[in-house]
């Protein structure tokens, strides 16, 4: 019969396909989960107030287009809807997509049960492909994978999510206008089942059942998928499991499957009290908690509460006595196989001989480990257990006791079993790749040895009292032809044959009185051993690795690993050698990938790869988690060291008296010093003996993990000394600013000197690093500030600066600022207001326009510069942009209110235009037309003034900035500073000669060159602002005139001042106007210098 998996076996692949789309779906869900958009999840109050209008779950469907008129009726909520969508369609189409996905998985399944039955495949049925072995498991796997589906929707994606995005995404796509648009099954399908993964949440009725009824499946193919399922051992798994106290383990997927796919035929759960006896006699005798899928843990006493004969069936198992003698059992297995393992784990016990000579002792040993942790662990384990239960509570307080639980323990047997079974399988592998070669050689050897022989009995060979013999001559030469016949491909007959072969040579020692030559007694005994390796040789089989593949599978651990993660990082804290252990315990955790990428694999699907990632991402993330306390620990050292250095150590002088060497030798201080050092690099060389490993598809290089975590701890301690160091109280009377900026600044210098210290001892580039990490932390704090400026938002998932792997953390926001380089523009913007203080230009500074004192210099911006480096001066920079454009659009707005919509303003403006036109001369009796203009648009100049004074504030604080940027490109940077300017000019020059004669070069479209320069010259501060096109806008209607005559509404309030040599300065004016948006414009009250 054609193999049932075979490329050309339409039927066998069909069913394949579909399986293994199932396992890439799991995984593009449990990936989605991690991407849910907080506002859905509607837990922040602000959030549901602002966006409660616009998001809605199933009842929008009721009336559609009611809630659609109560958006349009509101012009407000309608931009927010707008924005809401372009911020959100992409996630939310992906989330839409999935979702599809499931729906088309189940049509799928069903379609080709149909086929099955219609009989579309030649000579398959449904009765046939179950008697297939491929055919059953594909099937069972098939409905399995679909209740997982489910399951893992409802706990990671919650009902009333689901809800609100469907719905989003139905009125955001084209969806509800697609005719072939399967969205209504899809809603019904993912509508809120009720359930909640919250802990203490309370079960909805008839859960999960009644979900898993929502689209209906052919109950024939359910009821023989759970007859398979309750009398085959589909995996054939029993063979690697030859133990009966081991037989749970052994059919422990099969269990996972059959507990799932029940719920698709509950009354079997109800009232099938046979059925269930034997399910639970077969499958759950000494366990009651089950791994379902990639560690998604069950506790059946609570899953299966509900149902009458399961609950029934489940009550022997769960009787304290039968609990009491499980854990008391698994508590002396446990203790007993972990001083079996210790004892191989011995340097030099493992030896190749003794592993061939004891390979079913050795897997006995790894099965036992193996089953105990998986027992223990599960059944031990917090999220198996809801603290609400109170039978469940004293169920786990009963295996604690009993089992002498100890996690350490545990963790420990699970380090060295992964290390026993790591050794093993190199071993294995290598025996395995030598096989062939070694077998030749020993062949080879014994021949010779027996050539030899009868050489020697020939009598030719001069051997002393030897005589010649020609019968053994004879014999020896047969025996060295039998042996070179033996042969590699049949094991057993050439096994059968070796002892035979060893035998005969023990028989003619005795028999010929052979004992009294030494040297043929030797000959004898070296080919006896040459044999004696071929035997052993010939019993190295792969089947040997498969069975210790399946024996340690750890799938069941993906989750549960994570209660030993403090346990891990206290271990590698105490001793860094502990990692090449962990090496194996993370390569046994890898095994689990083997589950969702077989059937992947073998349909050659193109999901092989997204889903590879995601579970080797997710495996690699969980390591640097780990092996993040390395770096903790290094910079906690660190920090010992800079306040040693920076407190304690006193700097040696060039010169010095030598009756002071002791005072400046400080011997306790730097033995410190000395000791800290050592321990950092002994933390280095930790990591560093973890070889590069390939964890699933994502090969793992300890040098670039360490370099990583170093980034990452660098990058959490920075961000919040950033954070905390900036929050100012807007109340104080002195400005806080330049005090704070000084103490940020020292605590960044200690940080930098740390990095520069110990950069040597574990070999990083340090400065490199630095500068990457901080220019990233601040970029990206930038990018999170101007999001406020934006209507289509860069979520953390589209910034170019945010990291998987070297996160940049979120913190709350303390005030209308979202991160501290806003609360830092805010601030001086607030401390330099021009209604408070005014900018004198000669002295680029800014005085209090009340005590005349002196509010902030160009020192300010020194100052950021020397703390938040030059990054941080130009993203203040950019934020100011952002700032000047929204300033710009609200004047935009409120000159289209209050002039072009005020018809009194612009009859007085038209009146203005008729009496100066046509501009020839001076206007006759300016004066009465001027001011008689003035006073009837009086009303406009107050918020006009405003919105200007806001702006020129801003752009003189750009100047500023432009000019310390300049500064210190120049001093740092001269080549850069020199090389930009000519560029600039250069081209410039071709630009403009390109205008004079069209026929010279211009750069492209597609030239990304002037793009790229200007970000330079920006941040080399080689640009001017006020030449700056910040909005483009159509023709203003009265812009010039309203201009003009706000100019000469403003001049009388200012004067020419001969000690500043500059104007103007501000005489009689009130104190909500200021000119320092004039420029060059100062104020200063009349008679003031």
């Amino acid at each position: 019969m054609l193999d049932f998996l075979a490329e050309n076996n339409l039927c066998g692949q069909a069913i394949l396909r579909i399986v293994s789309c199932g396992n890439a779906i799991i995984a593009e869900l449990l990936r989605l989960s991690e991407f849910i958009p907080a506002v859905f999840r509607y837990r922040d109050r602000a959030d549901q107030q602002k966006y409660g209008d616009i998001i809605f779950d199933f009842s929008y469907f009721k009336g559609p287009e009611l809630w659609e008129s109560k958006l349009e009726a509101k012009p407000e909520l309608q931009d927010l809807d707008e924005e809401f969508r372009e911020n959100n369609i992409e996630i939310v189409t992906r989330f839409y997509l999935a979702f599809q996905s499931v729906h088309k998985y189940i049509v799928d399944l069903n379609r080709y049960l149909d086929d099955l039955n219609e009989g579309v495949y030649i000579q398959q049925t449904l009765e046939t492909v179950l008697l297939n072995e491929d055919g059953k498991q594909l099937l069972c796997e098939a409905l399995y994978l679909y209740g997982v589906m489910l399951l893992v929707i409802d706990q990671k994606i919650e009902g009333d999510v689901r809800e609100r995005m469907l719905v989003s995404y139905y009125r955001y796509s084209a969806a509800r206008s697609s005719a072939d648009s399967n969205m209504d099954d899809i809603c019904k399908l993912l509508r809120s089942t009720g359930y909640s993964s919250q802990p203490g949440a309370k079960r909805p009725p008839n859960y999960p059942e009644s979900y898993f009824q929502r689209v209906p499946i052919n109950e024939a193919f359910i009821s023989m998928v759970i007859g398979r399922l309750r009398s085959d051992d589909i995996y054939n798994q029993v063979s690697a499991y030859p133990l009966p106290e081991h037989r749970s383990t052994a059919l422990a997927t099969q269990a996972a499957m059959l507990y799932v796919i029940l719920y698709f035929e509950p009354s079997i759960l109800h009232t099938h009290q046979a059925k269930m006896r034997e399910i639970v006699d077969k499958y759950f005798p000494d366990n009651w908690v089950i791994s379902i899928y990639m560690g998604i843990t069950v506790n059946l006493a609570d899953a299966w509460e509900p149902y009458k004969a399961a609950k029934t069936a489940l009550n022997n198992t769960l009787d304290l006595s039968n609990v009491r003698e499980q854990s008391s059992r698994y508590a002396t297995v446990s203790e007993r196989v972990h001083a079996q393992v210790q004892q191989f784990l011995k340097e030099g016990y493992l030896r190749e001989e003794m592993v061939l000579d004891n390979i079913p002792k050795l897997l006995n040993c790894l099965r036992d480990c193996n089953v105990a942790i998986r027992w223990l662990m599960l059944h031990t384990a917090d999220s198996a257990c809801d603290p609400n239960n109170k039978r469940l509570r004293q169920i786990k307080d009963q295996i604690l006791t009993d089992s002498r639980y100890n996690p350490k323990i545990l963790f420990q047997l699970l380090l060295d079993t992964a290390q026993f079974e790591f050794i093993l399988k190199e071993m294995f592998k290598q025996m395995l790749s030598e096989k062939q070669a070694k077998w030749e050689h020993y062949k080879k050897e014994g021949s010779e040895r027996m050539t030899e022989l009868a050489d020697v009995f020939s009598g030719v060979k001069p051997l002393t009292r030897v005589e010649k013999n020609e019968n053994l001559q004879a014999w020896f030469r047969e025996i060295s032809k039998q042996i070179l016949s033996l042969n590699h491909d049949d094991s057993t007959a050439a096994g059968r044959k070796t002892v035979q072969l060893i035998q005969a040579l023990e028989e003619v020692q005795e028999f010929h009185q052979l004992e009294s030559n030494l040297q043929v007694c030797q000959f004898l005994a070296d080919t006896r051993k040459f044999l004696h390796q071929m035997i052993r040789t010939i019993n190295i089989k792969e089947e040997v690795l498969i069975t210790m593949q399946i024996v340690g599978d750890l799938s069941f651990a993906w989750q549960l690993i994570d209660r030993f993660t403090s346990i891990m990082q206290e271990s590698i804290r105490v001793n860094p050698s502990m990692v090449t252990k962990l090496r194996a315990t993370f390569l046994k955790l890898a095994s689990a990938l083997d589950l969702p990428l077989l059937r992947i694999n073998q349909a050659n699907s193109p999901d092989l790869l997204s889903v590879s990632q995601y579970y080797s991402g997710e495996l690699v993330s969980y390591v640097r988690k780990v092996l993040q306390i390395i770096p903790e620990s290094m910079f906690t050292s660190l920090l010992k060291i800079i306040k040693l250095q920076t407190h304690d150590i006193i700097e040696v002088p060039t010169r010095l008296d030598k009756d002071k060497l002791r005072d400046y030798a400080q011997l306790g201080p730097r033995y410190e010093v000395a000791k800290l050092t050592h321990a950092i690099s002994i933390f280095t060389e930790g990591i560093l003996m973890m070889k590069t490993t390939l964890v699933g598809i994502i090969k793992v290089d300890p040098k670039q993990l360490l370099e990583d975590g170093i980034r990452k701890e660098l990058v959490k301690r920075v961000a919040f000394a950033l954070h905390k160091g900036l929050i100012f109280n807007p109340r104080a009377k002195s400005s806080e600013l330049m005090p704070k900026l000084k103490e940020l600044g020292a605590t960044m210098d200690g940080f930098h000197r740390s990095f520069e210290y110990i950069q040597d001892y574990v070999n990083i580039y340090g400065l490199k690093i630095w500068q990457e990490e901080v220019s990233r932390i601040i970029n990206y704090n930038v990018e999170q500030e101007c999001n406020n400026f934006l209507r289509t938002k860069i979520q953390d998932w589209q910034s170019m600066y945010q990291s998987t792997h070297i996160p940049i953390p979120k913190f709350t926001p303390v005030d209308e600022s979202v991160t501290f380089i806003g609360r830092l523009c805010r601030e001086i913007l607030r401390i330099t207001d021009p209604k408070m203080t005014c900018h004198i230009d000669q002295l680029n500074t800014w005085y209090d326009m009340k005590t005349h004192q002196e509010v902030t210099s160009s020192r300010l911006f020194s100052e950021i510069q020397t703390t938040l480096g030059t990054f941080g001066l130009n993203g203040l920079d950019r934020l100011l942009c952002f700032m000047i454009v929204k300033e710009l659009q609200n004047f935009l707005s409120m000159f289209q209110k209050i002039i072009l919509r005020d018809r009194t303003v612009q009859d007085t403006l038209k009146t203005l235009m008729n009496a100066v036109s046509p501009l020839k001369s001076i206007v006759a009796n300016s004066n009465k037309i001027y001011f008689s203009a003035i006073a009837k648009t009086q009303k406009i100049w107050t918020s006009y003034l405003e919105a200007i004074m806001k702006v020129g504030q801003m752009q003189i604080l750009r100047q500023q900035i432009a000019n310390e940027l300049n500064y210190s490109c120049r001093f740092d940077s001269k080549h850069l500073a020199a090389a930009l300017e000519n560029l600039n000019k250069a081209l410039l020059a071709d630009i403009e000669a390109h205008y004079q004669d069209p026929s010279l070069p211009y750069p492209k479209e597609d030239n990304t060159l002037l793009y790229e320069i200007a970000a330079y010259l920006e941040a080399a501060g080689m640009h001017n602002p006020l030449n700056k096109i910040y909005i483009t806008t159509k023709r203003l209607p009265y812009f010039p005139v309203v201009n003009f005559l706000f100019l000469i509404a403003q001049l009388p309030k200012l004067q020419y001042n001969k000690n500043l040599d500059t104007a103007p300065v501000r005489v009689r004016a009130p104190a909500t106007e200021c000119g320092a948006c004039w420029r060059p414009s100062y104020c200063r009250t009349e008679g003031r210098t």
